[in-house]
């Protein structure tokens, strides 16, 4: 119900205090001890009282004591996202063509997101009160996207002319103990090189409250509206060089290196990516930081517990294609059956090269005609979307078998999963 006061109720367990209470799903939550809850997330905050006063819309007002403050068994809907106001100039989602799932479209710029599931936001559509929330609630860590600290460069990045200050809202939440993950998207001609090394100097000024910084190379897709330049190999080894300069600046005077280069950009320069204690505790591993280290140091210790004379066929994406097959190479001499194809992104164009955003269609064109002789088909699921399996373009591991005539199997994307899948 729009404007409604508190928060819907989704689902009440039955038996539990709130049910036995007469609460039931639809009814409202008001306030919890008297403040005010605008979604679920201030409803976690509040709730870790020993006892509960809460207001509900049709049940009234109900009190809980321990044990059963403990656990009202209630949850509270969704918060509606808030949707990103930037026209960044190298937007994924603006580089979408039509036609693939409905949430691939959806611009999140929420700070609850932010602190709930480690997504990145731009900081550029905060209020005063959500400043004072995030201050608080302790809302740490958040993920924010800075791209750059001089503001007449990272405007023009974002698309946003009015756009705030980044550094006031850093140093804001430095100052009130709110740590800060950032990434910097490298886009040649605005942000590299003098550029690069003035905004990770000011991030560094925040340490330790910026606990860490990741540069990335921008991902274009063929379909992009907007001119942009491609990180070509010179600039990947420009940024690395500044990058390094900064990390082991820190891993001197530091026990962390704190700025790290995405694997993509070891990749597009042609250089070995490092070992795995450079990356520390991988803070930013899902930023795809250091992913290719952790799973040359995990197929390390991975070890079969048989070898199944049923030969296999699976893929990845150009850029892990060599890690891989190096892997895939070892477990060839130990006897394993297993063949390995690179397959190229002809949805989104070459220069995506991520095995995480192939299509199903992709995968069908670049293995077709090349299952005879293999029994099963091992499907890494960093190509699908966690929950219902599904590719990019709605094709599910379903609809790969029966377009390639081999059965298909599901795997976790780490060597664990792939000797898991060659022992099925």
């Amino acid at each position: 119900m729009a404007g409604a006061p508190g928060v819907e109720i989704e689902s009440v367990r039955p038996g539990s205090p709130l049910y036995l209470a007469g609460v039931r799903p639809g009814d409202r939550l008001v306030s919890v001890n008297g403040a005010t809850v605008r979604d679920a997330l201030d409803y976690s905050f509040l709730k870790d009282g020993s006892s509960l006063e809460m207001q509900f819309r049709d049940a009234g007002r109900i009190k809980l004591h321990p044990p059963d403050s403990d656990d009202p068994g209630i949850g509270l809907a969704q918060f509606d996202i808030k949707k990103c106001g930037n026209n960044c100039v190298f937007c994924f989602v603006s580089q979408l063509p039509k036609g693939l799932r409905r949430s691939l479209y959806i611009k999140d710029e929420d700070f609850r997101m932010s602190f709930v599931y480690g997504n990145y936001i731009t900081l550029a559509n905060l209020s005063p009160e959500d400043r004072k929330r995030i201050v608080t609630q302790r809302l740490s860590p958040l993920y924010i996207s800075v791209h750059s600290t001089e503001r007449k460069v990272r405007n023009l990045l974002l698309g946003n002319p009015g756009a705030p200050d980044v550094m006031k809202d850093l140093r804001f939440f430095a100052k009130n103990g709110i740590r800060m993950h950032t990434q910097i998207v490298l886009c040649p001609g605005y942000n590299g090189g003098k550029h690069l090394q003035r905004t990770l100097r000011n991030l560094a000024s925040l340490f330790p409250a910026v606990e860490s910084v990741a540069v990335v190379p921008v991902g274009l897709t063929e379909h992009r509206r907007k001119k942009l330049d491609p990180v070509q190999a010179a600039d990947a080894q420009a940024a690395i060089s500044i990058i390094d300069s900064f990390h082991n600046r820190f891993r001197q005077q530091t026990d962390c290196g704190v700025v790290y280069a995405a694997d993509e950009l070891y990749i597009k320069a042609g250089q070995p990516v490092p070992p795995i204690d450079y990356y520390d505790d991988l803070p930013q591993i899902e930023n795809g930081v250091g992913l290719v280290a952790r799973f040359m140091e995990d197929a390390k210790r991975a070890r079969a517990k048989k070898i199944s004379q049923k030969k296999y066929l699976t893929f990845t994406g150009i850029s892990f294609y060599s890690y891989l097959e190096a892997y895939v190479s070892r477990l060839i001499k130990r006897g394993h059956k297993i063949t390995l194809l690179p397959v190229e992104n002809r949805f989104f164009g070459p220069s995506v090269t991520v095995t995480g955003l192939l299509t199903g269609l992709d995968v069908i064109s670049a293995l077709s005609g090349k299952t005879a002789g293999h029994d099963i088909l091992l499907v890494p699921d960093c190509a699908t979307r966690e929950g219902d399996g599904l590719f990019l373009d709605g094709m599910s591991a379903k609809d790969i078998e029966c377009a390639l005539g081999i059965k298909t199997l599901v795997i976790e994307s780490t060597p664990k999963g792939l000797l898991k899948g060659l022992s099925s």
